[in-house]
């Protein structure tokens, strides 16, 4: 598809398909939810033509769709998220084109980074007239168009779906299209690294969007880090308050692997929140497999809260080297929680 094609007003942008693509196209009825494809964690950072590459970002998972006059977020686990970002969803209701579905990433910036913490301020708010008054600004950078003007995108290449996306949709505030780069994706990845972004993510170009975890799209990490089940924590010390540190670990199968302790990356307001929320789930048996965890007076909880978790390696005997705490997660249930591990490219 040419980018000329792309840019033709209205129903006019399937003139711009090629043959093959226009055989792709599908016509059909907007959907009302859509299970998200996932990216697979990989170590073989390389360099293709055939590959987009993408800036990770440390967000939340959002679904986009808009349906006459009707406007609507969505988590990537089927949440309504419409009144915790009630000015995405006016900036996706302002759009001329009235049926679509996108997918991108909210986000929240500290400075120049993106910010996970500052994000969860906003996570927890599904009140739209509170969010609207709230101090933390979001901006959803939208890098997929799934569905448009009746038809589903999903089976045309990524490169065709994104030169629709970037014409199809006005990009004003809270709007960003999720430019990336052709080529020299190690290049890129050091540039990433050194500016502090999560990383990026590596995309077929040809690819088709598939409802599942797929090794078409590939997580290049700067450092570690995923979502953890908090099973337990340990009492405070000294002038700390709310809990000490969390105790969490990952599923393998039906049992409850124990990861470690996570003790950094708390504020006052996040000790003493998270301490109420984890008496909410207090329970008299350790959850973790095997009783794994000898610490002296810790508490145990329902295993039902996840953490994201920020560390430099894992230990040989699979525990977290230098945790740090970024903040909870509402859009993974905690029985899909395991271990990430780093798969071959190819």
């Amino acid at each position: 598809m040419t980018d000329k094609g792309a840019a033709s007003p209205g129903a006019g942008w399937r003139n711009g398909l090629s043959d093959d693509e226009r055989t792709a196209l599908r016509a059909a009825a907007q959907p009302r939810t859509v299970r998200p494809m996932l990216a697979t964690l990989t170590e073989d950072y390389f360099s293709d033509p055939d590959w987009l590459f993408e800036r990770k970002l440390d967000g939340e998972r959002c679904l986009g769709f808009r349906s006459g006059t009707e406007a609507r977020l969505t988590s990537r686990s089927g949440e309504d998220l419409t009144d915790t970002y009630p000015e995405v969803a006016d900036a996706l209701a302002a759009q001329e084109r009235e049926d679509f579905v996108v997918d991108g990433e909210m986000v929240a910036f500290s400075g120049t980074r993106t910010s996970f913490a500052r994000l969860q301020q906003r996570m927890g708010i599904h009140d739209a007239a509170r969010a609207r008054r709230s101090p933390v600004a979001v901006v959803y950078y939208v890098f997929d168009l799934l569905h448009l003007d009746g038809h589903d995108l999903t089976a045309l290449p990524l490169r065709t779906r994104k030169a629709l996306l970037r014409e199809a949709l006005s990009f004003r505030a809270p709007l960003r299209f999720t430019n990336h780069r052709n080529a020299g994706g190690e290049a890129y990845l050091r540039q990433a690294c050194g500016w502090g972004w999560e990383g990026l993510i590596a995309k077929r170009a040809d690819g088709r969007y598939v409802p599942r975890r797929s090794r078409d799209w590939l997580k290049f990490k700067c450092g570690q880090g995923q979502e953890l089940v908090i099973g337990g924590f340990t009492e405070p010390a000294g002038s700390r308050v709310g809990f000490g540190a969390l105790l969490v670990g990952y599923y393998q199968g039906d049992r409850l692997c124990y990861a470690g302790k996570v003790g950094t990356g708390y504020d006052r307001r996040t000790l003493t929140e998270l301490r109420a929320r984890m008496d909410a789930l207090e329970r008299e048996r350790q959850p973790f497999a095997g009783g794994a965890v000898r610490e002296r007076g810790a508490h145990w909880v329902r295993p039902e809260l996840v953490a994201e978790v920020a560390f430099t390696e894992w230990t040989g005997d699979g525990k977290l080297r230098h945790p740090r705490f970024l903040g909870l997660r509402t859009d993974k249930p905690a029985e899909q929680v395991v271990r990430e591990r780093p798969r071959a490219a190819g």
